[in-house]
């Protein structure tokens, strides 16, 4: 064959989210790293603002039907064009099989999404990569079954946990088409894929990391007085798995004789009723709701703050944190740390350490935030460890490298 080969296609649920900025800076670096690339999103975007990570993207960006009725004569000729492909009587049983067990619109909407994409990719593309090991792998392995490739995919947390251990280990294994490899981000959920996976190996743990080149060197940090105003800041999503209600309850049980304010950064959906909490408790005016800002917006708010907080808590339905990059990106600055020890978030902060990490109940967080607030050393000590262990141990160029080998050798590039 002569020529220029296809990129490789990773699928995505959605491009481009500020919440996702972790995707984001692995498809640059891997750009950078020699990969052709193009994405296929499965969601329009939703936000207003962008990261400038997304503007340094190269790669093209195509949208499947985000519904199936939305374009329904997009979607008739992929299903036709599909039946023609030596592999689909393999996808389509596999996804009968997948649909006996979840009858939902969503589950149609993979297959359908799928027929679409496996009959619209460049005729020489050597693979699929998807980010999330729920929706976006399921469209990305039954797309990949009709065309006769591979695929890998990448696993972060949400999908991790509320995703059926069923569906988990047929995407592990061999047969009936799993994924040639799967990579995460955190040590606690590459040990539960691996508990899930008929081969271990095949799940290899990369962590995002941060690029530091990204972001500003931290401030010098004039030293605090005890009794000083506290400034406490928060960034994340307005969802269950935050613990943003754990903290508002937390914020109003602090002693009447601490001067404090928190500005939270984010969208999300429970911003109306966490905001009628806050008038409830009676803190509202302390509270600067922010919603979602750029990156330089984020490192602004960073810089000015004296105590980064994160009540990261296991929600409801199972989903729960990763190893939030936020935290990472708060180390960056030298902004001391204060989170729970849900998930991976240890493999980060050792509490008392690096930061410091307490159960999601109100009372302990409470009792956390006026124990740091006078103890202003201690909160120097503790953020100038993280930055240590972010520089040293958390950088991003060692996991991009793994990926990027394992990734050539997917689409049979090994170099």
């Amino acid at each position: 064959m002569t020529g220029k080969a296809a990129p490789l296609v990773v699928v995505v649920k959605g491009w481009p989210r500020l919440s996702e900025t972790f995707i984001a800076q692995e498809l640059v670096a891997l750009e950078q790293a020699g990969h052709d690339l193009a994405l296929w999103s499965l969601r329009f975007p939703t936000d207003t603002r962008r990261h400038p990570l997304h503007d340094r993207l190269k790669a093209p960006v195509r949208y499947l039907p985000e519904y199936l009725h939305q374009e329904p004569a997009r979607v008739w000729r992929g299903w036709r064009a599909a039946r023609r492909l030596p592999g689909f009587g393999a996808a389509y049983r596999i996804w009968r099989a997948d649909y006996r067990r979840d009858r939902s619109r969503n589950r149609a909407r993979r297959f359908g999404q799928a027929c679409v994409l496996a009959t619209e990719l460049p005729a020489a593309t050597p693979a699929l990569y998807a980010h999330f090991l729920h929706t976006p792998s399921s469209v990305a392995r039954y797309a990949a079954v009709m065309r006769g490739l591979p695929w890998a995919f990448s696993a972060h947390a949400k999908d991790i946990w509320t995703t059926p251990d069923w569906e988990l280990r047929e995407k592990l294994s061999p047969e009936p088409a799993g994924a040639s490899f799967g990579a995460t981000c955190t040590a606690f959920g590459a040990a539960h894929l691996r508990d899930l996976a008929e081969d271990p190996a095949r799940v290899s743990l990369i962590y995002h990391g941060l690029d530091l080149s990204r972001f500003p060197a931290p401030p010098d940090r004039p030293a605090r007085l005890p009794g000083a105003p506290l400034h406490l800041l928060s960034v994340g999503r307005l969802v269950e798995k935050k613990g943003f209600d754990r903290l508002i309850a937390a914020l109003s049980l602090l002693p009447r004789e601490l001067d404090w304010r928190w500005t939270h950064i984010g969208g999300g959906e429970l911003k109306a009723a966490l905001a009628e909490a806050a008038r409830a408790a009676g803190i509202a005016a302390r509270i600067d709701w922010r919603g979602a800002c750029d990156q330089p917006q984020v490192i602004a708010a960073m810089r000015a703050a004296d105590l980064f907080v994160l009540p990261s808590r296991i929600a409801a339905d199972g989903d729960r944190d990763g190893l939030p990059n936020v935290l990472m990106e708060a180390a960056s600055q030298k902004l001391p740390i204060l989170s729970t020890p849900v998930s991976a978030i240890p493999e980060f902060i050792e509490t008392g350490t690096h930061g410091l990490l307490v159960p999601d109940r109100p009372e302990d967080l409470a009792a956390a935030i006026a124990d740091l607030a006078a103890d202003p050393p201690r909160m120097a000590r503790m953020a100038d460890a993280a930055y240590y262990r972010l520089v040293h141990e958390f950088d991003m160029d060692p996991g991009i490298a793994r990926l990027s080998a394992r990734l050539h050798a997917l689409c049979g590039t090994g170099r």
